[in-house]
């Protein structure tokens, strides 16, 4: 896809499918009309190299473009912005790239509220024992045996910790708030004060896995943050509680999770995995208590199109000169997702 004369100043590396699923034909015209304004074209490309990028001023990236190292940037000598369609930007972040000045925003605002609705569902489906009764029926017990799985709980007055107050952390505490749980924060970016204006009380990681029946991870992906939830964090949960993971598999220890699931005293809701797609003899695939999703927790067609929006609006205001709403500098990756 092509738009406008002249040399590419805006180039989309986004894939044909994704393009069309993250800018609605209005978007798509703002980005050729930035394009224009900034005296070429509008590319969409599916490699940066088939653009002839040297007039390239703004690029738009989405997932699996690789790292913008010296050699990439030698071939941007114009470039001045990277507008990313989802949130991390890791995968392409380098040195060389904030050494240039180069200013980088990011659309992860846009994933916030799929990820958490889906982190609600999880939750709501734990606390009234959907997979164990699912799978159950599933498997051809009688109807009275799908029946004792455990005690159901409502939502209602239940403790549930929230490791993480990022973007998606704070969304799910809002839906969870909402319907009269007992939100239990865990994060040390923030204080006291901080978290009871989100509606939470600010505990210790040790006291929200033994208070909680729900533990729903939105921390974000720091060396610091591996395996926050390992073996001896998954022991302190009380019996019959459950996990919930639609933020990355980094956080959890996946062994140590799968020995308590197949001990049968913890359920788990996960949407992220060590291995994508996890292998056909996964014990995700055959486990009672769990919930397992492909990665898709962010899939909304309301969300890839927000996503987008924000990418347009970044770029729209980049053009104009006004000031950004999503950036990331060198200082913030280092403590985000």
């Amino acid at each position: 896809m092509s738009a406008g004369t002249g040399a590419p100043t805006v180039v989309a590396v986004v894939s044909r499918e994704l393009f069309a699923e993250f800018f609605s034909a209005e978007d798509a015209e703002r980005l050729q009309a930035v394009a224009a304004r900034l005296g070429g074209s509008f590319v969409r490309v599916d490699r940066l190299a088939d653009a002839e990028p040297a007039e390239a001023r703004i690029v738009i990236t989405s997932w699996g473009v690789g790292p913008f190292d010296a050699a990439v940037l030698a071939s941007l000598p114009k470039l001045e912005l990277i507008a990313h369609t989802g949130a991390t930007i890791k995968p392409f972040a380098t040195d060389a790239l904030f050494d240039r000045g180069i200013r980088v925003t990011q659309a992860g605002a846009g994933m916030a509220r799929p990820v958490a609705e889906v982190s609600l569902t999880f939750t709501l489906a734990l606390l009234h024992r959907v997979p164990e009764m699912h799978n159950a029926l599933r498997a051809g017990d009688g109807w009275y045996d799908a029946d004792a799985v455990g005690v159901q709980r409502e939502i209602l007055g239940t403790p549930i910790a929230v490791i993480g107050a990022s973007r998606t952390g704070r969304a799910y505490l809002e839906l969870i708030r909402a319907l009269g749980a007992g939100p239990l924060l865990v994060d040390p970016t923030i204080d006291a004060e901080a978290a009871a204006a989100l509606g939470a009380e600010l505990v210790a990681l040790d006291d929200a896995l033994r208070r909680a029946q729900i533990v729903a991870v939105h921390a974000p992906t720091l060396p610091e943050t591996h395996h926050l939830i390992g073996r001896r964090e998954l022991a302190l949960m009380r019996d019959g509680a459950g996990l919930v993971n639609t933020a990355r598999s980094w956080l959890v220890d996946e062994a140590a999770l799968i020995e308590e699931l197949q001990r049968g005293r913890l359920s788990a809701a996960i949407d992220v995995f060590d291995e994508e797609p996890f292998a056909a003899d996964s014990p995700f695939r055959s486990l009672p208590g769990v919930l397992v999703t492909p990665h898709r927790a962010a899939g909304t067609s309301q969300g890839r199109l927000r996503q987008g929006r924000i990418v347009a609006d970044e770029v729209e205001a980049f053009a104009a000169g006004r000031p950004l709403a999503h950036t990331v500098d060198r200082a913030q990756l280092s403590s985000m997702a």
